[in-house]
């Protein structure tokens, strides 16, 4: 029967001191060996500003640590656990996070140019301000994600889970979101020029003052969505369910305002 951490943490205390270290000298000496590359697990470490480009950290584990404004451009981190980790500011241009969990982490203000990060774990990161232009975000987990004032220029997001994300004043343009779910996600003054939405579920979701500019959503689930005062010119509502969809003050297909 395994004892409860708050029961081992005492233990463990022991058993440094017995060493003759400190919870710092053990945290050093993680740092030491993950960064010599004889460990892959070293939650909880003081790496900012740490240059990791191009290494191979396949199902690395560094869940809590600090990595603000680390360089991890074209770093492989399949299956990585960097849950609550601090990457504020990093590079990730071109990285592989390929099924990573990153929930929790934040990433305000990182750079994931063309990152392939396909059915990773984002749920309730914060990505404001993000530049993820191109990133590869197929099947990923967003829900309750911060993603406003991103760039997410021709990123792909098909089947992407963004359950009540926040991408507010964000750039979407030309981003392919075929099938994803958007339900209850603030969209609001998002920019989704050329976007394409074909049976996405945007169900309650506030796309007020959106530019859908030429958008596909077809067959898109905006039952009870805001669309108010938004720009739908030349966009395919062709199949689109707007049931209770409100609509007051939006530019239409036609070039009409609706009333």
């Amino acid at each position: 029967m395994k004892r409860p951490r708050c029961q081992l943490l005492p233990a463990l205390l022991l058993m440094l001191a017995a060493a003759g270290m400190t919870v710092d000298d053990a945290r050093a000496e993680g740092e030491s060996e993950f960064l010599a590359g004889r460990s892959k697990a070293c939650p909880n470490c003081a790496l900012a500003n740490t240059a990791l480009k191009r290494k191979d950290l396949s199902g690395v584990d560094l869940s809590g640590a600090d990595l603000a404004g680390a360089g991890m451009h074209r770093a492989r981190l399949p299956r990585a656990k960097l849950d609550g980790a601090n990457l504020t500011g990093a590079n990730l241009n071109k990285t592989d996070l390929r099924n990573a969990s990153l929930a929790q982490a934040k990433l305000a203000g990182a750079m994931l140019y063309e990152a392939e990060a396909s059915a990773a774990d984002f749920t309730g990161a914060d990505l404001t301000g993000g530049k993820m232009g191109r990133v590869r975000l197929t099947r990923a987990v967003l829900d309750g994600a911060k993603i406003s004032e991103a760039v997410l220029t021709g990123a792909r997001m098909d089947e992407a889970s963004l359950k009540g994300a926040d991408l507010s004043a964000t750039n979407l343009i030309e981003v392919s979101l075929r099938r994803a779910n958007l339900e209850g996600a603030d969209l609001n003054n998002s920019g989704l020029i050329d976007a394409v939405l074909r049976d996405a579920n945007l169900k309650g979701a506030n796309l007020s003052e959106a530019d859908l500019f030429g958008a596909d959503l077809s067959n898109a689930n905006l039952a009870g969505a805001d669309l108010s005062e938004s720009r739908l010119t030349r966009a395919i509502l062709t199949g689109a369910n707007l049931e209770g969809a409100k609509l007051k003050g939006a530019l239409m297909p036609d070039g009409s305002v609706h009333q």
